[in-house]
C-alpha cells in the first residue's frame, strides 16, 4: 500500500508539474483498438515548430497498473512538422504470423509512419487493449518516474474491465458495454492540450468521437482548432530562392540554393502534407497558402511560405 501511494503521489506531481498551454505541446490524436494486433496510435502537433520525437515515449499501464519498468514503455522516432500527424503501428509484419504474431491489416500498415514494439519481451507499450491506460511523456524510457506527462487515455490506476465509456453512472467504466475495445477513436477538434491529469475520471465521449472497428482512412492527418502556424514571408537557415512566388495555379515552382536540397515537405494551413522533389507542379495544388520546409544535405534546413494564386 506504502509503494502503490507513493506512485499515485509521484504521479500527481507530474501532473501538476507539467502544465501545458494549449496548442503548445504534442497529444494524441486517433486510438486504434482494432481486432489481432491492428494497434496504433496517431500524435498531432499543434505547434509552429518541427518536434523531435526521439524525446517523447508512450507508456502502457496495463490493467490498473501504477508502476512501470522501461518494457513498459517505448522511445518514439522521427519528426513530426508543425500542424502534422506521426502514425505508430505495432510492428508485425509477418504475412505469415499467427496468434500474436498475426500480421497487422495491410490497410493499416500503409498508414504508418514508424513501426514499434515487434517483441513483447523488449517492449509490450503497443499491445494494449481497451482497458489499458496510455501515457504520451517527455522523458526517457529509462527515466519514466521524471518523465513529464503531456497527454494521458484512460485514467491510471483503475482496471475498467472491457473499458472506458461515456456513461456516468458507471463512472464512465464499462458495463458491457466499452469506446476503447475494438473501436477507432478520434479526438475531437474542440481539443487544443492533452490531459495531464493521471488519475482524473476518462468520459471518453468528451473528448472523443468513435468509429468503428479496424477503420483506419482518418489516420495520416487530423482537423484541429488550434490557429495554423503563420510566418514571414521568408524564414530560412540556408539562403534560397522559391520562384515565382506567389504563383499562379499551373506553374512549375522551383527552389535554388547553393547547397544541395536533402528533402522537402509542403504543407497546407491544415496540416494537411503533400511531398515533391525540388519542381513543385502547382496545377496538383488548390489556391491558397502554404508551407515548404527544406532540409538541405549539409544538415541545415529553411522554412518559406508559397502562395498559389
Amino acid at each position: 500500500m506504502k509503494n502503490l501511494l507513493l506512485t499515485i503521489v509521484m504521479l500527481i506531481t507530474i501532473s501538476m508539474n507539467g502544465q501545458i498551454m494549449d496548442c503548445s505541446e504534442l497529444f494524441i490524436s486517433e486510438y486504434v483498438e482494432g481486432t489481432w494486433n491492428n494497434k496504433a496510435l496517431e500524435i498531432y502537433n499543434p505547434t509552429s515548430d518541427t518536434i523531435d520525437l526521439s524525446a517523447y515515449i508512450i507508456v502502457r499501464y496495463s490493467n490498473g497498473i501504477t508502476a512501470t519498468t522501461p518494457q513498459n514503455a517505448v522511445q518514439l522516432q522521427g519528426f513530426i512538422d508543425p500542424q502534422d500527424v506521426h502514425v505508430g503501428v505495432i510492428e508485425k509484419l509477418d504475412p505469415n504470423g499467427a496468434g500474436q504474431e498475426a500480421p497487422v491489416w495491410d490497410t493499416l500498415q500503409a498508414k504508418a509512419d514508424e513501426f514499434y514494439c515487434p517483441d513483447y519481451n523488449t517492449s509490450f507499450a503497443f499491445y494494449f487493449n481497451g482497458n489499458d491506460a496510455l501515457v504520451l511523456a517527455k522523458g526517457s524510457i529509462n527515466d519514466i518516474d521524471n518523465a513529464q506527462i503531456v497527454d494521458v487515455f484512460g485514467k491510471i490506476g483503475e482496471d475498467p474491465v472491457g473499458g472506458w465509456t461515456n456513461i456516468a453512472s458507471t463512472g464512465f467504466v464499462s458495463s458491457g458495454y466499452s469506446w476503447t475495445e475494438n473501436h477507432t477513436l478520434i479526438r475531437k477538434s474542440t481539443t487544443l492540450v492533452g490531459d495531464t491529469d493521471p488519475l482524473d475520471l476518462f468520459n471518453v465521449g468528451l473528448e472523443w468521437d468513435s468509429i468503428a472497428v479496424n477503420n483506419f482512412d482518418n489516420l495520416g492527418s487530423h482537423q484541429c482548432d488550434c490557429p495554423a502556424a503563420t510566418f514571414v514571408d521568408e524564414i530560412h537557415t540556408t539562403p534560397h530562392t522559391l520562384y515565382p512566388n506567389p504563383a499562379n495555379r499551373g506553374e512549375v515552382v522551383m527552389v535554388k540554393s547553393n547547397v544541395a536540397i536533402k528533402n522537402m515537405i509542403l504543407t497546407n494551413i491544415l496540416g494537411a502534407r503533400v511531398s515533391y522533389d525540388n519542381a513543385i507542379k502547382s496545377d496538383n495544388l488548390v489556391r491558397g497558402i502554404y508551407i515548404l520546409d527544406i532540409e538541405f544535405v549539409n544538415g541545415t534546413f529553411a522554412k518559406n511560405k508559397l502562395i498559389i494564386n
